[in-house]
């Protein structure tokens, strides 16, 4: 409580001098440990007092669960379609990156959070497929010419009995809200998805796994919904196996002042508006665009995801900040 209050007086006197922006040096405690930024917590004189955010408005924090819930199960239906408007298209791009950079290799399992619709689980499964497919092509090529090691190697493998090939891969998709998981379960369905693809109803702050489960960890566009950030990044930890990859795509702070505003006046007028015309909700995706604005930025979420115990914490800015991915690994 007291290192909360400390940081609570420090982000006061960051803004009284207009700097909002979070270094190393001003989240240092007098021991020499960095403190974990705030995630919109505010704290009263009881626990039954605890306020947060939901969007710009401020709420008891066992009230937002229920709201955001509320939101997602509102949305469930027009999801994809929302996604496609609002970013014309680009979020596609964005998940492709996230793929890209997280370059799974065949065995990989995931656990995809907050994930209810599949857009990550059904790219990871189809990146690890066209893997093994490239590794089966090189593996013929080499029996055409195989060198005297290929052939030695063959051998001892046959005499141990061991299996040819790695695992199959697999992929968990996590998410609280049930009319999300039926989204994508039809979708997977639609698809003919089905192998080595599992859904579970659970709690980012509480998941629902063993210790040291998942070789990667992903979060796209879900966890600045989430009441305590913190908790959900140690529960990220705590299901990772040693040497697991931390992978969140978020929206984030866009650096550029003229995009920025741009940004802003698209954001508060656009999105909304859609959210009306097209499912028939404008309240949802004010919430929405608002949860953005609320959202630690690049360096503060970073500062979290290391505070939680993650190691070689980097990140990457997409479409100048819209967007941006971190990723951390558990050693």
């Amino acid at each position: 409580m007291a290192a909360s209050v400390r940081l609570l007086l420090r982000r006061a006197i960051r803004l009284s001098h207009g700097n909002t922006n979070v270094t190393a040096a001003e989240t240092a405690g007098r021991s020499g440990r960095r403190l974990a930024p705030s995630t919109c917590r505010c704290f009263g004189d009881a626990a039954g007092d605890r306020s947060t955010h939901f969007g710009f408005e401020t709420v008891p924090e066992a009230e937002k669960a229920k709201k955001v819930y509320k939101v997602f199960e509102n949305v469930a239906h027009h999801y994809d379609t929302m996604n496609d408007a609002m970013s014309l298209g680009i979020h596609r791009l964005w998940k492709d990156a996230l793929l890209h950079a997280m370059h799974p290799q065949p065995g990989a399992q995931l656990l995809d959070v907050a994930g209810g619709t599949g857009d990550i689980a059904f790219r990871f499964l189809e990146y690890v497929r066209s893997q093994r497919e490239r590794q089966r092509r090189r593996a013929v090529r080499a029996v055409q010419t195989p060198s005297w090691r290929d052939i030695s190697s063959s051998y001892s493998s046959e005499e141990d009995g061991e299996e040819a090939g790695p695992r199959e891969s697999g992929a968990v998709v996590c998410d609280i809200n049930k009319e999300m998981l039926k989204v994508g379960k039809r979708r997977a369905d639609s698809a003919g998805v089905t192998a080595g693809l599992s859904w579970v109803a659970g709690d980012a702050e509480e998941l629902p796994f063993d210790d040291d489960q998942f070789d990667i960890y992903t979060v796209a566009f879900g966890i600045r919904n989430v009441t305590h950030i913190d908790q959900a990044l140690k529960e990220a930890l705590r299901v990772l196996k040693p040497g697991g990859r931390f992978m969140c795509l978020e929206f984030s702070k866009v650096t550029n002042p003229v995009l920025a505003r741009l940004y802003d006046a698209y954001s508060f007028n656009v999105i909304p508006a859609l959210g009306e015309v097209i499912a028939a909700d404008w309240k949802s995706y004010q919430y929405l665009v608002e949860s953005i604005r609320k959202f630690p930025d690049q360096e503060e979420f970073k500062f979290m995801i290391e505070d939680a115990g993650f190691f070689c914490v980097k990140y990457y800015n997409l479409t100048g900040g819209v967007v941006a991915l971190h990723s951390g690994f558990k050693l």
